[in-house]
């Protein structure tokens, strides 16, 4: 019960902190470039890049690029990347899809993980 009301006084805690700081896409990208870019790319094209490129991610099907070897956890996970779902696999893609191949540990701030998921959104 005291655990239950912690989370539900951190959970308060967090949220209107998010809503006076509105995530910002520009944030977002800088975050990407840092973060995401040595293994995706933010365009529809592949390159020679390790990861899938993350262009129209944002509402799609986990395993939706085309000729991408996905690991069998991330094809049978049935996840479609919404803001909340990538807000769960940016924080730690491990949990989120257990027996992932990635190597990315996860984004531990929600601030940057709001920012990082603001960017995808615009990546369409």
């Amino acid at each position: 019960m005291r655990l239950a009301a912690n989370v539900a006084l951190l959970a308060g805690l967090a949220l209107p902190a998010l809503a006076q700081n509105p995530p910002d896409a520009a944030e977002g990208e800088t975050l990407f470039q840092a973060t995401c870019a040595l293994c995706h790319s933010a365009t529809a094209e592949r390159g020679p890049r390790s990861g899938p490129p993350l262009w129209g991610v944002v509402g799609q099907r986990a395993g939706f690029v085309k000729g991408f070897p996905y690991s069998e956890a991330h094809l049978k996970s049935g996840l479609v990347w919404t803001a909340a779902t990538l807000d769960k696999y940016l924080a730690d893609p491990r949990a989120a899809v257990p027996g992932t191949v990635k190597i990315f540990r996860g984004t531990a701030q929600a601030q940057d993980r709001a920012a990082l998921i603001a960017y995808l959104q615009t990546l369409k």
